[in-house]
């Protein structure tokens, strides 16, 4: 068995865990990543082709500073990078004109942060942009920097980066145990042992598997995506379409324009709200998981609703409200997480990447994640 020494070791290459390593070796670290699947792999949470991006955070609008930086961030990286990595195609947030819609949402943290913006009635959106058939009375805002970022391509673009920064990354290497004290950390693998100053977790829905003592806060969810061949197929063209997010009354749903895969792609956040570890999460879709996504389809995007094309899982790791964790562990100094992105979190993976690296080097940052911390829930945790 091989012993490799390091100076950071990081748990999971995926969205979050490809930026971190890269920002690592950026800064000059001696960074090692390691990855139980393949460098990108369609296991986790950060597959399926596209990932929304808005300036407008309807969640709440302390988001916007740091989506903001994962802005700047992306095009940083999209500027080394061969295949184009952010697509502003815009993005619409959609609602009934009440105070708890995703809507109203989005209109006050564009009003927070100064974001210029439309907008819209129901009937002047599904007119600007006739894929689109939502109710006339709804409320929209509809911002023109937002779009969607290739997923898989992000993870090779950082991959990629930190290679040429010196950076080590290992696939298929399954982590078994780890243990830190105040002299460093150790991580074994099924294929040798790392020994490191510290360790960052950044492994999606198997931290809490990693990090027991937080598994209570971290509850892994199904998600399903779906493709579908538009019948009018120019009303669906990245020009043409927006990204959206829709509160109906059948739920919140989101969706694309057609991008490499031939289908106007879409999925209902909580999809049927199936939780449990990964292993025991179905992996497979099936009729019904493609009768939910058909069903909000024909009746709000119905020159979309033809041929099924793809049908994919994928798995969000939900938090009790919904909100990151970014932080150092509460019981190692030198283990930092990044965790319970709650499907909402990819867009922000460059810049929570780049403060995943400053906490690892410098035990603090100056990024927005204050929010983020882990003690939010103390008594909550196992």
């Amino acid at each position: 068995m091989t012993r490799t020494e390091c100076a950071v070791v990081v748990l999971g290459v995926g969205g979050m865990g490809s930026a971190a390593t890269y920002h690592l070796a950026r800064r000059g670290c001696d960074v090692v990543g390691l990855e139980r699947y393949d460098i990108p792999h369609a296991q986790g949470s950060s597959h399926g082709v596209s990932r929304i991006i808005r300036l407008p955070q309807y969640e709440d609008p302390a988001y916007v500073p740091l989506v903001r930086r994962a802005f700047a961030l992306w095009n940083r990286l999209d500027a080394t990078h061969p295949r184009q990595l952010l697509h502003a195609v815009g993005s619409v947030d959609v609602g009934p004109d009440d105070d708890e819609s995703v809507y109203a949402g989005s209109k006050r943290a564009c009003e927070a942060h100064d974001i210029d913006h439309d907008e819209l009635s129901g009937a002047v959106l599904n007119e600007r942009f006739p894929g689109y058939d939502l109710p006339p009375e709804h409320r929209a805002v509809y911002q023109a920097d937002g779009g969607f970022l290739h997923c898989e391509q992000c993870i090779v673009a950082h991959v990629q980066a930190a290679h040429d920064h010196g950076a080590t990354v290992r696939a298929r290497e399954t982590v078994e145990s780890w243990d830190a004290d105040e002299t460093g950390v150790t991580v074994r693998t099924d294929r040798g042992e790392y020994v490191a100053d510290r360790l960052v977790v950044t492994a999606g829905a198997w931290t809490g598997q990693l990090l027991p003592s937080l598994s209570g806060l971290l509850q892994p969810e199904r998600q399903v995506l779906g493709w579908f061949q538009p019948t009018e197929p120019e009303r669906f063209a990245p020009e043409n379409f927006p990204v959206f997010v829709a509160d109906v009354p059948e739920g919140h749903f989101y969706g694309f324009p057609t991008y490499e895969i031939p289908g106007f792609k879409v999925g209902k956040y909580r999809h049927r709200e199936e939780t449990g570890s990964p292993s025991e999460l179905a992996r497979e879709p099936d009729h019904e998981d493609e009768r939910i996504l058909r069903s909000f389809t024909e009746r709000y995007f119905p020159s979309a609703a033809g041929p099924t094309m793809r049908l994919s899982t994928c798995m969000f790791t939900n938090t009790p409200d919904s909100d990151f964790l970014v932080d150092i562990h509460p019981d190692h100094e030198n283990v930092v997480v990044g965790a319970g992105f709650s499907g909402h979190g990819f867009k922000f993976a460059s810049a929570i990447g780049e403060a995943l690296a400053d906490l690892a080097l410098d035990g603090e940052t100056t990024a927005p994640v204050e929010p983020f911390r882990i003690d939010r829930f103390d008594g909550r945790r196992q």
